[in-house]
């Protein structure tokens, strides 16, 4: 099948880029600020505050990384970019790492040229419509209008669904999920389709929530995590392993509250041990000093601090852990051994 002039595009510009990404970390290190892909602005992942500071689930992660490795989680540059946007500055070199509900996939993998770090959200797509429209199931949905993002899986998505289902629908193609809702709100379109958690996100910042019903088809699966280039596995390791620092300190009981006492003396888990750097020299083993998962810890917390901080049960998003529990919780999340 003929590569789509998109896609060839930012492959290319992938290539180019592979040879310059071997130097990310000293770069990150001798700029003194790491370069962070976002979104243009989802609440409860992304988006700035009333002080216009960046806040949510993935913009902790940046946080995280720059902690790890600068020791300051404030040492972050958020470039806001859009589904068509994300690759080629990932790809280009203008940001270090996309931490941008973005779907792990083949093709993202390969033919893009990026190494995904991890999945730090297991999602899925999902249907938003109004209450009025006296919709209970995707399968309704024939001869619908939709408005969806460009240049995401989501399209991909629904097509399959609604060939699988034998019906038609009308898209209505938009840039950016502030515009897709917008567009939704002012009734361009019958539903608007993205990841669950965005719909669940976006639905929470309406003037009426409970005129709008998620429906409850889930017809994707979208594991979201953070990526960066091909071509450099030192800093491929120093973002995974960050990551990786978040949910095993979740696992072993260290939190954002306790970190700095837990890491005072050595414990009675080596694990743990290793993970605050008071054992072992994991830390210079990725170039960083010993101290690297302590810190990105004492910046943002444990997973599950940041999820219930940003999209939990108790904040106006509402999100349940489900599959993002952890796996001694019938979660799918585990972070492999610190040793």
């Amino acid at each position: 099948m003929k590569k789509s002039v998109f896609l060839g595009t930012v492959a290319a510009a992938g290539l180019a880029a592979v040879g310059a990404s071997a130097q990310t970390l000293s770069d990150v290190q001798e700029r003194g600020t790491l370069n962070c892909g976002v979104t243009t602005g989802v609440p409860g992942f992304a988006e700035p505050d009333a002080d216009g500071v960046w806040q949510g689930f993935d913009v902790a992660v940046c946080r995280a990384v720059a902690a790890a490795v600068l020791g300051d989680p404030t040492a972050v540059t958020f470039v806001p970019t859009t589904g068509k946007t994300r690759f080629t500055a990932l790809a280009s070199g203008e940001i270090d790492v996309l931490a941008r509900n973005t779907t792990w996939t083949f093709s993202r993998d390969t033919d893009l040229k990026f190494d995904f770090t991890g999945i730090n959200y297991y999602d899925g797509q999902g249907f938003m419509v109004p209450a009025s429209l006296g919709v209970s199931s995707a399968t309704e949905l024939d001869g619908a209008t939709i408005c969806i993002q460009t240049g995401t899986t989501t399209e991909l998505n629904l097509a399959d669904y609604f060939r699988v289902n034998n019906m038609s629908y009308e898209p209505v193609p938009i840039e950016t999920g502030s515009e897709s809702v917008q567009q939704y709100l002012a009734g361009a379109c019958d539903v608007y389709t993205t990841d669950r958690s965005a719909l669940a996100a976006q639905r929470a910042g309406f003037a009426n929530p409970d005129d709008h019903v998620i429906l409850p088809e889930t017809i994707s699966k979208e594991p979201l995590g953070p990526l960066v280039r091909h071509g450099d596995s030192e800093w491929f390791d120093i973002v995974k392993w960050t990551l990786n620092a978040l949910i095993a300190a979740e696992e072993y009981g260290v939190t954002s509250e306790n970190v700095e006492e837990m890491a005072s003396a050595p414990t009675d888990n080596p694990e743990i041990n290793r993970l605050l750097g008071t054992e072992g020299e994991l830390g210079s083993m990725m170039g960083l000093e010993n101290s690297w998962a302590k810190n990105a810890i004492a910046a943002v917390g444990n997973y599950g601090e940041v999820f219930d901080e940003n999209i939990g049960d108790d904040t106006a998003i509402g999100l349940a852990r489900g599959l993002n529990a952890q796996y001694t919780e019938g979660g799918l999340l585990y972070a492999p051994p610190f040793r």
